[in-house]
């Protein structure tokens, strides 16, 4: 069984294509999304999704999120006793969202269609796959999110259409023009900013709040892991409830005391101006890359849930004079798309065949050196492949040796748009040997072929002596090796998953200690009676008894919630 999953950097969602449409998967709890954390319970196992959420708050130290912004790098996290990379992390969401479908279908998952921001570098999609492997999946095939939004919509069974995809996440921006004429959905253009989402708003209305309430007295030490988390949840209230709201107050408990802010419509259109304004660049840059006016454009989609925002709403149909289109669920329609793709994969009956094609997103080149009068200025940066050339795609481009009787020029490969390589990404280097002439005599071609799997192959050839020498990166610096797989993955298969069928329960359990921090005088001892009679529930193994007493806590909490 193959399956379409969107690995989020806030949430993540699994649906698979079923009874001619794409059907998004329930999880252990009932619910679509699967947040995307991940931590350890008192006891040392693994916990994934919504119960690990609740406890980010209080129990900072055993939980992480947002684990996907370091994909395809050595950052390590730990959690507790042990230290996971993002890639084993992401794996734990991925097996988590196989076993859902598992259980649901009742037939094993094998191999699975992952969705990836389109920005996303070579290393970042090499690393994805890994996550893949590691959760026990096959992973052909990586979908660049936009991309499965445009299938979402159905927009491959149009004629010719020309529509760009705004996708603004929880940890990621995304804009991409495609292009659709005769059953072929081609990528014109995309450009995004791989650390831009709703948690960057989130963070930036918590500063706001920090901000004005600087310099009152008995203020609490705001950099403290629990403290950060808290103010980030509020945060995150106060910018959903003025979607709805004129004004919000935004609370922040400690030790008896409350600190509270009105924060109006206008105040979070300050406070997030900065962030509004860098969304502009990509889209600018997406418009110029793929030689198109905003007039040019059939249609714009919003994709993600932090479109909902009024203000990118309304910056969206500003910059584009007309209202975006947001028919389908801004956090449902990637999984969809990708559920969409991997019928498309498994030549699904239902489904007419489109080809995709996709772009490379980056540009690649080599570092040269410049010449100024008779000085030589090395660390210069040639393109080769240009970012958004159509993939598969093979480039040429040739340089002369620098000094009289050379014998040896190093190659080496970078990844970016800046002018220095210092400033781009280092993928590798081969060292050629030259025949030793006067400088400028023996000239290198130097080609560059990118496929569709992101495997980019850089091949010298030296006219002079019709010699050539390749390299083919595969690895990436950041990027696990084949004998680091097999041993994360002995490690992986070691770990103690807490039982899914349990998390209905631990979950309640963690609202239940996070509310009784964050609530002060009757409120909390309401919080630690109910957590009382719950835990001697819970201790009578009766299910009868546990299921009625859950849905009863879980309502009282409802209600309480509602009046904080």
């Amino acid at each position: 069984m193959i399956v379409g999953i969107d690995l989020g950097t806030t949430n993540s969602l699994v649906a698979v294509w079923h009874e001619g449409a794409p059907r998004l998967v329930e999880n252990a709890l009932g619910q679509l999304l699967t947040p995307s954390v991940v931590g350890l319970d008192d006891d040392g196992q693994i916990l994934v999704g919504q119960v690990a959420r609740e406890r980010l708050q209080t129990h900072p130290q055993l939980t992480t999120a947002l684990f996907k912004r370091y994909m395809g790098s050595n950052h390590e996290i730990r959690l507790g006793s042990k230290v996971l990379r993002p890639e084993e992390l992401s794996a734990l969401v991925l097996r988590s969202l196989k076993e859902d479908v598992e259980r649901a279908f009742g037939e094993p998952v094998s191999e699975a269609v992952i969705s990836v921001p389109a920005y996303f570098s070579d290393a970042q999609r090499k690393a994805t796959r890994v996550a893949g492997e590691l959760a026990g999946l096959k992973v052909e095939k990586l979908v660049n999110e936009p991309t499965a939004a445009a299938l979402a919509y159905g927009l491959h069974q149009k004629d010719e259409t020309t529509i760009l995809v705004f996708d603004l996440g929880g940890g990621t921006f995304d804009v991409s023009i495609l292009e659709l004429f005769e059953g072929v959905m081609e990528v014109r253009a995309s450009a995004g900013d791989n650390f831009l989402g709703g948690e960057d708003f989130d963070d930036a209305l918590a500063q706001y709040f920090l901000a004005r309430q600087a310099g009152t007295e008995g203020f609490p030490d705001t950099s403290t892991p629990l403290l950060v988390q808290r103010l980030r949840r509020e945060a995150q209230r106060v910018r959903h409830a003025l979607g709805q709201q004129a004004e919000v107050d935004f609370c922040l408990r400690e030790d008896g005391r409350e600190w509270s802010q009105k924060i109006t419509q206008d105040e979070l259109q300050g406070a997030l101006a900065p962030l509004i304004e860098r969304l502009r660049a990509p889209i600018e840059r997406a418009l110029r890359d793929a030689r198109l006016r905003a007039a040019d454009l059939d249609e714009v989609l919003l994709v993600g849930g932090s479109t909902r925002m009024p203000l990118v709403r309304k910056m969206v149909a500003g910059l584009f004079g007309r209202i975006p289109s947001m028919h389908l669920n801004p956090d449902e329609v990637i999984a969809q798309g990708a559920a969409v793709q991997a019928a498309l994969k498994a030549r699904h009956a239902a489904l007419e065949e489109v080809v995709l094609t996709d772009v490379c997103p980056y540009s690649l080149g080599i570092e040269t050196s410049v010449t100024f009068g008779r000085q030589h200025e090395a660390g210069h940066y040639l393109p080769i492949i240009e970012r958004n050339s159509v993939v598969p795609v093979s480039r040429v481009n040739t340089v002369q040796t620098l000094h009289d009787n050379q014998t040896q020029v190093l190659l080496r490969v970078f990844q970016g748009e800046s002018r220095l390589v210092k400033d781009n990404i280092y993928l590798g280097e081969l060292d050629i040997p030259v025949p030793p002439r006067k400088a400028g005599e023996v000239s290198l071609d130097v080609r560059f072929t990118y496929d569709i799997n992101g495997l980019l192959e850089a091949q010298v050839s030296i006219p002079l002596t019709d010699e050539t020498h390749s390299l083919v990166i595969e690895n990436n610096p950041g990027v696990l090796t084949r004998e680091q797989i097999a041993e994360r993955l002995k490690a992986l298969e070691s770990l103690k998953i807490h039982p899914r069928d349990q998390q209905v329960n631990s979950i309640l359990l963690a609202r239940l200690e996070r509310l009784y921090q964050e609530c002060l005088g009757e409120a909390r001892q309401y919080v630690g009676e109910l957590a009382g009679q719950f835990q001697h529930v819970l201790d009578s193994q009766d299910e009868h008894r546990i299921r009625e007493a859950r849905a009863g806590v879980a309502q009282r909490l409802d209600e309480l919630e509602r009046q904080l």
